[in-house]
C-alpha cells in the first residue's frame, strides 16, 4: 500500500480516490471547502435535489472506504499555511490535483472592476451558498446582461427570473458573439426559462442579423426548428420578466453611474466568416450601448494559479512530450526545470477547464489514475505521516480540519434544520456556522 494525496473533493477527485483506493492504496483527500462535492455540491442548480442527493450518496460511499482519509477546510494555496511544497514534504508516493477551474474569468474590459459586474462561477457559488461567496455583495438590478450562450447562462437566467429572493430582475439580455445557430445550451435546460423568452423581440433580432447570417449560409427561417422551437408556437407574453437575445455582439467597454455601479455596456457588432468549415465571429467598428445595471460573464472557466501548480495562459502545464501523448495529458510539467514533476498529475477540469459534466469528470479521472497506478507500480513505498499526524500538524498551523466523522455530525445538524424549517434540505452558508454545528452535534453525541 502506497500513500497518494488527492487535492480537491469534487467529482474528479472522488472518482480518482475510488479507483486508487480499490487498487489498495491509501488516499489522503484534501479539500478547500468544509463540505465535499465541488461543483456537484455548489454548481448544480439549487432545486435539482434528486441529482445532488444521488451524487452525495455516491461520494459518501467513497469517503467511507477504509483507506480514505478526508481533510476538509484545508485549502492548498501558495499564499496560505498549506502549500504544495508542504504536501511534498510529507512524501506522498503521488500527488493528484483535482482542483477544478477555480479562477475568475472575465474579458479584461475597461470597467470590469465596477459594482454589479461578476463572473458566472462566483455568482453561482453565491446562490448555491458556498462560503465565503455567500457573504459577498452579488446584488442585482432590473436589467441584467449575461455574456455567453451556454448552460451556465440558462442557470443564471433561471435564478434571476425565477428563484432570486429579491425578485428585482425585469429583463435578462443574453449577449452572444455569434448567432442563434451557435448557442451552446441544451434544449432540456432551456425549457426552464422558455416561458420568459420574448419571441417578438427574438424575431426582430433575427431580422436585424438576417443578412449577416446569410453570408455564411445560415437561414433565419430554420431557427425555430434547430434552436428556438418557441418561435413556432402561438405568441404569449413572457411571464414576470423577459429574456431577450442580442446576437453577433461582443462587449468592449463597461461604464458606470455616479455610485460606481455599471449602468451601460458598450458592444461591438460582429460579422460572421467561414474558416475550414467553422463559423467565426470578427469584431467590426460598429458599436451600440445597452442600458444595464448588472453584468455576468458566463464565458467559461480558468484555473487558479495561486494553488501553486505551474501554469501558463490560464491553464496548468502538462508534459508536452509528443512521444507520450496519453501520459503527456496528465503529468505536471515544470517549465523552470524543463522536466515533468515525477508523481504529480492533474485531472478533470484542472487538466481541461469546462470540459463536460460529472460523467466526463469521472472518465477523465479514471483515465488519469491509470497513469498514476502505472507510476506507483515502479516505485518503492514512501514514509508518509499517518492521517492523524497530518491532522495534528494542520491544526498547529491554525487550520481547523474537518474529518469524515465531522461530516456525519454536519449532515445530522443540517437534517435537523431542514426538519425544523419544513424544507427538503438545508445548507449552512457560513464556515463558522458549519464548524459550530459540527462541534455542537459532537458534544450532544458524546453526552448521549
Amino acid at each position: 500500500m502506497k500513500s497518494v494525496f488527492v487535492v480537491g473533493a469534487g467529482p474528479a477527485g472522488f472518482y480518482a480516490t475510488q479507483k486508487l483506493s480499490r487498487a489498495g492504496h491509501s488516499v489522503y483527500l484534501f479539500n478547500r471547502d468544509i463540505k465535499p462535492g465541488g461543483l456537484a455540491e455548489y454548481g448544480i442548480y439549487p432545486t435539482k435535489d434528486k441529482m445532488k442527493a444521488g451524487l452525495r450518496k455516491q461520494f459518501g460511499k467513497i469517503l467511507n472506504m477504509e483507506n480514505v482519509a478526508y481533510f476538509g477546510h484545508s485549502s492548498v494555496n501558495s499564499n496560505g499555511p498549506l502549500t504544495v511544497e508542504i504536501l511534498k514534504e510529507w512524501d506522498p508516493a503521488a500527488l493528484v490535483y483535482a482542483v477544478g477551474a477555480q479562477g475568475t474569468k472575465k474579458l479584461d474590459l475597461p470597467g470590469e472592476e465596477l459594482k454589479g459586474v461578476y463572473s458566472a462561477t462566483d455568482f453561482v457559488y453565491h446562490y448555491n451558498l458556498l462560503p465565503p461567496f455567500t457573504s459577498q455583495d452579488f446584488s442585482v438590478g432590473k436589467r441584467v446582461a449575461i455574456i455567453g450562450m451556454g448552460n451556465v447562462m440558462v442557470d443564471l437566467a433561471h435564478w434571476l427570473l425565477t428563484d432570486d429572493p429579491t425578485h428585482s430582475v425585469e429583463e435578462v439580455i443574453v449577449v452572444g458573439r455569434r448567432g442563434p445557430f451557435e448557442v451552446k445550451f441544451y434544449q432540456r435546460e432551456f425549457a426552464y426559462v422558455e416561458k420568459y423568452l420574448d419571441c417578438r423581440a427574438l424575431e426582430d433580432e433575427l431580422m436585424r442579423i438576417k443578412e449577416s447570417l446569410a453570408i455564411v449560409g445560415q437561414d433565419t427561417s430554420k431557427v425555430s426548428q434547430e434552436t428556438f422551437p418557441s418561435l413556432a408556437k402561438s405568441y404569449q407574453e413572457p411571464e414576470d420578466g423577459r429574456l431577450i437575445f442580442r446576437f453577433l455582439s461582443s462587449p468592449i467597454a463597461i461604464k458606470s453611474d455616479a455610485r460606481g455601479r455599471i449602468d451601460n455596456l458598450t458592444i461591438a457588432q460582429n460579422k460572421l466568416t467561414l474558416r475550414n468549415g467553422n463559423v467565426l465571429a470578427e469584431t467590426t467598428q460598429e458599436t451600440a450601448d445597452l442600458k444595464v445595471d448588472t453584468l455576468i460573464f458566463a464565458v467559461g472557466d480558468i484555473v487558479d494559479p495561486s494553488v501553486g501548480i505551474p501554469s501558463i495562459n490560464n491553464s496548468y502545464i502538462t508534459n508536452p512530450d509528443i512521444l507520450k501523448p496519453k501520459q503527456a495529458a496528465y503529468e505536471v510539467f515544470d517549465p523552470k526545470s524543463a522536466s515533468v514533476l515525477k508523481g504529480s498529475y492533474v485531472i478533470g477540469w484542472a487538466r481541461k477547464a469546462s470540459e463536460g459534466l460529472v460523467g466526463k469528470a469521472r472518465y477523465d479521472a479514471e483515465r488519469g489514475v491509470e497513469h498514476v497506478l502505472h507510476y506507483l507500480d515502479g516505485i518503492t513505498e514512501t514514509s508518509t505521516p499517518s492521517a492523524s499526524q497530518i491532522k495534528t500538524t494542520l491544526n498547529q498551523k491554525g487550520i481547523q480540519t474537518v474529518t469524515k466523522t465531522d461530516l456525519i455530525h454536519l449532515a445530522k445538524a443540517e437534517e435537523a434544520r431542514s426538519q425544523e424549517h419544513g424544507i427538503s434540505s438545508f445548507k449552512f452558508g457560513n464556515d463558522q456556522d458549519m464548524l459550530d454545528a459540527i462541534e455542537s452535534n459532537r458534544n450532544r453525541s458524546s453526552a448521549a
